[in-house]
C-alpha cells in the first residue's frame, strides 16, 4: 500500500516542476536579442535559477533543462538544444547545492546565482567554440551572456526574496 501523503507530494512535485519548465521556456521565448555567436539573450535564466531555488536541486535541473531547450527547439536553434539542457540543468544543479550548503542564507542566493551563471557563460562559451572551431571567436558571445547572467542574478534574487518572505510559498516550496 502507497502512502496517501507522499504520493501527493511527488505529484506536486512534478506538476511543480512542469509548472516551471513551462515558465522557463516562456521566458525564454519573450524577449530575444540576438547575439553575435547566433544564439540569443533572454530571461530564462530568471526562472531556471527561481526553479532550482524553488524545487531543489533534481527537479529544478529538470525544469531549468527541458523549458529552454524546448524554447530552442521552437525557435529553431536546433544546434542549441543539446548544450542547453546540459548547461542549464547543470546550472540549477548548482545553484541549489550552493543555496543549500549555504543553509539557505539571503546572501546564498548571490552566490549561487553568480557560480551557476559562470557556468552557463563558461558553457556557451566552449560549446560556441566547438561549433565555430575557435574558442577565440567564441569570445564574441560572452559579452551578451555576461549581460543575460546580471539580469538572471538580480531577478531571481529579488523574487526569491519575495517570495521567502510569504509563509505560504515557503510551505508549498520547502527548499526556498
Amino acid at each position: 500500500m502507497t502512502n496517501d501523503k507522499n504520493v501527493s507530494m511527488r505529484t506536486r512535485a512534478l506538476v511543480m516542476t512542469a509548472l516551471i519548465a513551462a515558465l522557463s521556456c516562456v521566458a525564454t521565448l519573450v524577449i530575444r536579442v540576438p547575439s553575435p555567436t547566433g544564439g540569443y539573450m533572454n530571461l530564462g535564466d530568471t526562472v531556471v535559477l527561481l526553479g532550482a531555488y524553488l524545487l531543489g536541486g533534481a527537479y529544478g535541473a529538470a525544469a531549468g533543462a527541458i523549458g529552454p531547450a524546448l524554447a530552442d527547439l521552437i525557435s529553431g536553434y536546433m544546434a542549441y538544444v543539446p548544450a542547453t539542457l546540459v548547461i542549464k540543468a547543470l546550472m540549477a544543479l548548482l545553484a541549489a547545492a550552493v543555496y543549500h550548503a549555504c543553509n539557505k542564507k539571503p546572501w546564498s542566493l548571490v552566490l549561487a546565482s553568480l557560480l551557476a551563471e559562470m557556468l552557463m557563460v563558461a558553457g556557451y562559451w566552449l560549446y560556441d567554440g566547438a561549433l565555430m572551431g575557435s574558442l577565440a571567436g567564441a569570445l564574441a558571445g560572452v559579452p551578451s551572456n555576461l549581460v543575460q547572467s546580471a539580469l538572471g542574478i538580480a531577478a531571481s534574487t529579488a523574487l526569491a526574496l519575495a517570495l521567502r518572505a510569504v509563509k505560504p510559498v515557503r510551505e508549498w516550496f520547502p527548499y526556498l
